[in-house]
């Protein structure tokens, strides 16, 4: 009767440590199926949001190169005859102007030397006859339309 009362007291005792076994393994597939579920569910979330970013690259792309379609201006068109009469450079009548006001300048200085009164008196009359000179070989050139 001694032998029988231990052997069921071993067969309880194995039982119940199987079932706490059980019980944490359980637990633990519990907690590594959670972790998974997280994990998926982290890289959904993660997926959306780079999604949404790149959107919202687009769309910001987009009203970047609307805003500079509609800041330039139209381009404009010559016709022939403006893009043949159109020259780039100084014109001859700012050259002649620059010239004339250094030659009359020095030419003053040399006439009248009293504390550059002949440099400032010089260099506006050899302004304006440069101007004029200059104006001229731009009215021949078709630079300049004429007057009449």
């Amino acid at each position: 009767m001694l032998s029988a009362c231990t052997y069921n007291a071993k067969k309880e005792e194995a039982a119940k440590q199987q079932a706490v076994a059980a019980i944490k393994d359980s637990l633990k597939l519990d907690s590594f199926k959670r972790t998974e579920t997280e994990r998926v569910a982290l890289a959904a979330k993660r997926a959306e949001d780079e999604r949404v970013a790149a959107r919202v690259r687009e769309e910001k792309r987009e009203l970047l190169l609307a805003e500079r379609n509609e800041a330039a201006p139209a381009p404009r068109t010559y016709s022939q005859s403006e893009t043949a009469t159109r020259k780039k450079g100084w014109s001859s009548a700012a050259k002649g102007t620059l010239i004339g006001a250094g030659a009359g300048a020095l030419g003053g200085v040399l006439i009248d030397k009293k504390d550059g009164r002949g440099a400032i008196i010089g260099g506006l009359a050899g302004a304006g006859a440069g101007y004029l000179i200059g104006r001229d070989k731009d009215r021949k050139s078709g630079r300049v339309t004429p007057k009449n």
